[in-house]
């Protein structure tokens, strides 16, 4: 499998990378819900979504939700407060079929219409 975000990682398209460690890498989204709304994608492995996850992969999501957090923190989020979201396939919203998770933050959620 190929998604948009493969090419991302290797450099093929660009995109706003804010973030970024040996396991994943985030940027900004570009269709965003929110004034912050950065991508989390893990570096090495092909997971298309959430329920392909198998127990042995579990801290793949935990290095995700991290690097989301140590973001947040960095950037002065964490203090007001920010949004992960995992989207699982079509009815749930995936649009890309590579597992990652969305940050968002910069104002009150509740004002972008995201449950």
């Amino acid at each position: 499998m190929d998604t948009i975000f493969h090419k991302i990682i290797r450099r093929e398209l660009p995109a706003d990378i804010v973030f970024e460690d040996e396991h994943v890498i985030g940027f900004r989204d570009i269709a965003p819900q929110a004034p912050v709304h950065i991508l989390f994608v893990p570096k090495t492995v092909d997971i298309a979504t959430l329920d392909d996850l198998q127990p042995s992969q579990a801290g793949i999501v935990g290095r995700l939700a991290l690097a989301a957090a140590a973001y947040a923190r960095r950037e002065g989020y964490a203090a007001d407060g920010y949004r992960i979201v995992m989207n699982c396939n079509d009815h749930g919203g995936q649009t890309v079929f590579q597992i990652h998770l969305h940050l968002l933050a910069g104002a009150p959620l509740g004002r972008f219409g995201t449950p």
